[in-house]
């Protein structure tokens, strides 16, 4: 099986993007397996949408919820293109459900109560299609 593919049985996935100085920024991130490719659900104004707009490439890593990733491991290279199509979003959405049934209901939920309770706009989410 794919490297990248093997990723997707992963609970936690380091996702490192690229600053235009090269500079490595690494996020623990959710991935659903997508057919052949990954996906990722994302805010859209989160740093590493714009990281990925100006340099596509990605390294993944499986880690720890806090981002730990084990001595040793080794990056697996990937491409992520941005998807922001409704369709594509409501796709990433269910395979992310799929892959964490209870913690992005949770998660997602306390997020939306907390937007409410503050009085701020619902966060856009784009998704992410790493292959």
């Amino acid at each position: 099986m794919d490297p990248l593919l093997r990723l997707a049985d992963a609970r936690f996935v380091s996702l490192t993007t690229f600053r235009r100085s090269g500079e490595r920024v690494s996020t623990p991130v959710w991935i659903g397996r997508d057919g052949e490719s990954l996906v990722v659900l994302t805010p859209a104004g989160s740093g590493k949408v714009e990281r990925l707009r100006a340099d596509p490439r990605v390294e993944l890593r499986p880690c720890g919820r806090f981002g730990a990733v084990a001595e040793g491991v080794e990056a697996v290279p990937g491409r992520a293109e941005l998807r922001v199509s409704p369709a594509d979003v409501a796709r990433a959405r269910a395979t992310i459900r799929r892959a964490y049934p209870v913690e992005s209901r949770l998660v997602l939920g306390i997020e939306r109560l907390v937007e409410r309770l503050r009085g701020r706009p619902r966060t856009q989410r784009l998704a992410l299609l790493i292959t």
